[in-house]
Order: structure tokens, then sequence, then C-alpha cells
């Protein structure tokens, strides 16, 4: 499971348009194209799917080349080599004259660490331990992975931090490219061992 609370400011790169959801409830469907860097120092286009309950008269308002401002609920979602993101929003504003492209937020996570746990010290001479884990979602009748890599700075590492524990984690998101795929990392503020039981799992 991962989820995101965040506030994207972009571009809407196709008009929003009027669906019907479950029950009949009406929805605004729109795109959201925002900037991120890459690893190599090569910015790109990452491209949100946008949803929020709304009227006619709302999605009328947002059209193609608007910049907004969006805060919600970002869900990523990986589907072959592709990772896609849907965000469900609780407003949709104008962007401001001096608000840049970004994402920010604090990502939500549950899964499994992966084969490593690297310890280091940082330039200042400060440990850190970093590690990748992922999270699982079955999709008819396979599973689809996706990893997030994971920094922690001023935390000592726990004894039950090892390869293959699940965990729950978050902290500050941070998006980046890397040969032209998006890469989610995450500064990590607070990591748990996950102990699943019959009302949680």
């Amino acid at each position: 499971m991962i989820k995101c609370n965040v506030t994207v400011c972009g571009l809407i790169s196709r008009d929003a348009i009027l669906r019907n959801g479950k029950e009949g409830k009406q929805f605004v469907s729109m795109t959201v194209q925002t900037t991120i860097q890459g690893k190599d120092g090569q910015g790109g286009a990452v491209e949100i799917s946008v949803s929020m309950d709304g009227t006619q008269e709302e999605a009328a308002r947002l059209r193609n080349g608007m910049r907004v401002k969006v805060t919600g609920i970002l869900v990523p979602k990986h589907r072959g080599d592709k990772t896609y993101f849907n965000l469900s929003a609780e407003s949709i504003v104008p962007a401001g004259a001096n608000d840049t492209d970004s994402l920010q937020g604090e990502l939500i996570f549950r899964g499994k660490l992966g084969k490593t746990v690297d310890e280091r010290t940082d330039k200042n001479g400060k440990p850190f331990f970093s590690f990748s884990a992922f999270s699982a979602e079955k999709v008819n009748e396979n599973f689809e992975y996706l990893w997030v890599r994971f920094f922690c700075f001023d935390k000592q590492r726990e004894s039950w931090l090892q390869p293959a524990t699940k965990i729950e984690a978050k902290g500050e998101i941070d998006l980046s490219l890397y040969n032209g795929k998006v890469d989610i990392a995450c500064r990590c503020q607070e990591v748990n061992q996950y102990v699943p039981t019959p009302n949680n799992n």
C-alpha cells in the first residue's frame, strides 16, 4: 500500500470533463502535467490523472493550458514497465504567479524490504541508513511491484530492520527521473515493523 498526501503545482494538459462514477455520482476528470528533476540533470514531465467531485460548471473552468495547484491523495500504480499517478483531489485552485512546478507532500507506505540495508555517513560525518522496499498489488492473477527508496537521517537503525522484513513507513516524498522513468524516494521520518493481524491485514 502506497498513498501520498500531496500538493501538486502544474499545467492542465487535458481539458476537464464530467464523468459519472459509482451510483451515478458525478466527478471532474482531467490531466495535470508537472516537471520533476532528473538524476542525470535533465528534468522531465510527469502526467497525473486528477479526479474530484464536481459539476459541469466546475469542469468548464478547468481548461487545457491553465496552471493550477491541486491538493489531495496521490496513489501511484505500477503496470508493466510504467508507473501511473492517480490523484483524488480535495481542492483545485489557480496557481499563483510565483508558483513553480512541484509535487510535495507525505508518503505513507506498507510493504517489504529488499535485500540490503546500507549504513553510511553523510558529508558531515553523521550516520544514516537507506534501503529499498516494495509494495505488492494483485492485478488479475498476477502481482505488480512498486519500489521506493528510503533514506533515514538522524535515526538509529533498529535491530529488526533486516532484509525481507515487513514495514510501515512515512516521510517526505521525492520524485525524480532516471533514464526517462520515474523513481520514487522518501526521506523517512518514521519506520516501524509491520505485523499483520486479522484487523489490519
